[in-house]
């Protein structure tokens, strides 16, 4: 069952985002929120009696066995927007008594130096000292009694894309989440160890967490590896949400949505490049749905062509299909990098002249509607655990008859510039200012709460010679997205 954060489409007004604009933080309940306050401190560090490493090349990675559970009586819900690109990120605790204001972050994907971790050797000497920086939406969670909530609504996962909007990190209430410590590593030579984790004073004093709950203290014991570990399988198919409807709908459109509509933005473009030949700009682009609906597009093949007949399906608050409309079409792509279906007219890229005027349009017409990353969990009916998130599942494959693609509230889709088709020819353009123009819904074939919010334009300089060209990516506002959508294939 999907959690339903704040009310109706009303709201959307005031939470929505004009990008670049404002982006004004909701207060929805928190998952088992009371009028009371909690008992003990709100959140606590946990962990074993003793924890076993391995160390390959001199060096322990992995979970370390540290984490953090919410008091049994309110979950431990943080919150992170941006009010503008040119402002900060604001970080808040989601207290009973209402929010609470974090230490500054620079980061979506965690808590800036949230933990510090000692650790000694047996002599009492400091092996090592490090912070770690933490994201409470660990898939590590669990449970710590039978009395707490069957599920935990919160994401799995961090959003890293540096365009992020709106973030939710949580712990259920009466549950444990794991602090990650896979992405730095320790050098320790096997023996026995030492190790003290703190909760950084700069929190504990906002959070008001007891000293006895804010520390912990347990054995680690080093082992040299022995052998590579065996990597959990995974296992695809095709979950509830993205079943398409049983049959073709009898006519064009039937009924009409009701207090639930997508609506469709876009990202400034990022992760721009030069092809090697400097014939190409190639780039990365995200459009997101801000709506407080999900945008819900079935696909159904004509025969044996490689056509499908999309529908957009109206889906209301309480997950109830109110009514469909025809909105085009899908198609086979067989592209490198892409094979498998994709809705036409979903977006539009174009190279806009100083003067606003077309330069030239990608080839890019057709995409698959994933959801592949967190922009804004915070705007109303945001869906923190959209299903979906495999291409290879929620696009489907050449023998596909019918297929579903979800774009949930909150959630984004972006096309890496990697993408096949995911660059403009640029060779035949003379030097000077241009723009990236992202469009949503280009055609307006979907059905959403307001058009007039679908593009988002990123300023670059072209410079130099013909078949030696330079690129100049202007900022946007204070956003640090260097290095980031440079992906490889």
């Amino acid at each position: 069952m999907k959690l339903r954060l704040g009310a109706a489409v009303a709201a959307l007004t005031v939470a929505g985002l004009t990008l670049p604009g404002s982006a004004t933080a909701t207060t929805a309940t928190t998952p088992t929120a009371a009028k009371a306050a909690p008992t003990g401190s709100p959140v606590a560090l946990r962990g074993p009696a003793k924890v076993v490493a391995y160390s390959e090349g001199g060096r322990v990675y992995g979970d370390l066995g540290i984490n953090l559970a919410a008091a049994t009586d309110h979950a431990f819900e943080v919150r992170s927007t941006r009010a503008d690109w040119n402002s900060p990120i604001r970080t808040v605790w989601q207290s009973p008594s209402g929010p609470v204001a974090l230490p500054a972050q620079t980061r979506w994907d965690a808590l800036s130096r949230f933990v510090r971790l000692t650790i000694r050797r047996a002599d009492g000497s400091v092996a090592r000292t490090r912070y770690v920086d933490t994201c409470l939406n660990s898939y590590n969670t669990q449970r710590t009694n039978p009395d707490a909530p069957l599920r935990s609504p919160y994401p799995e996962s961090c959003p890293a894309n540096p365009f992020t909007i709106g973030a939710v990190q949580g712990i259920q209430a009466g549950w444990v989440s794991g602090i990650e410590t896979w992405n730095t590593s320790f050098k320790l030579k096997p023996g026995k160890y030492t190790i003290t984790a703190d909760i950084n004073a700069a929190y504990t004093r906002a959070i008001g967490i007891a000293p006895a709950d804010a520390t912990r203290t347990y054995k680690l014991v080093v082992r040299k590896t022995q052998g590579e570990g065996e990597e959990p399988g995974h296992r695809g198919g095709h979950s509830a949400a993205e079943r398409p409807s049983a049959t073709r709908p009898s006519s064009a459109r039937s009924g009409a949505p009701t207090d639930a509509v997508p609506d469709l933005r876009s990202l400034p473009a990022f992760g721009m490049t030069l092809s090697p030949n400097s014939k190409r700009l190639r780039f990365s682009a995200t459009v997101w749905n801000a709506g407080d609906g999900p945008m819900v597009v079935d696909g159904f093949r004509r025969g044996r062509s490689d056509i499908m007949d999309a529908y957009q399906y109206f889906i209301d608050s309480d997950g109830n299909q109110t009514g469909y409309r025809q909105v085009g079409t899908m198609i086979w792509h067989k592209a490198p990098s892409h094979n498998h279906w994709h809705f036409q007219d979903f977006a539009r890229y174009t190279l806009l002249k100083a003067d606003m005027s077309e330069a030239v349009r990608s080839r890019k017409e057709s995409f698959c509607l994933a959801n592949t990353d967190a922009v804004d969990y915070t705007v109303p009916g945001a869906d923190w655990k959209p299903e979906g998130t495999d291409l290879h599942t929620a696009c489907g494959d050449r023998s596909t008859v019918s297929l579903r693609e979800v774009l949930a509230s909150g959630s984004g889709d972006t096309y890496s510039q990697f993408r096949a088709g995911q660059a403009f020819r640029i060779d035949n353009l003379p030097n000077g200012i241009y723009y990236i123009s992202v469009e949503g819904n280009p055609d307006r074939n979907l059905v959403e709460s307001d058009t007039t919010n679908n593009v988002a334009l990123r300023k670059i300089k072209l410079s130099g010679k013909p078949k030696h060209r330079k690129l100049t990516v202007f900022p946007v506002g204070i956003i640090d997205d260097s290095g980031y959508g440079y992906d490889e294939e």
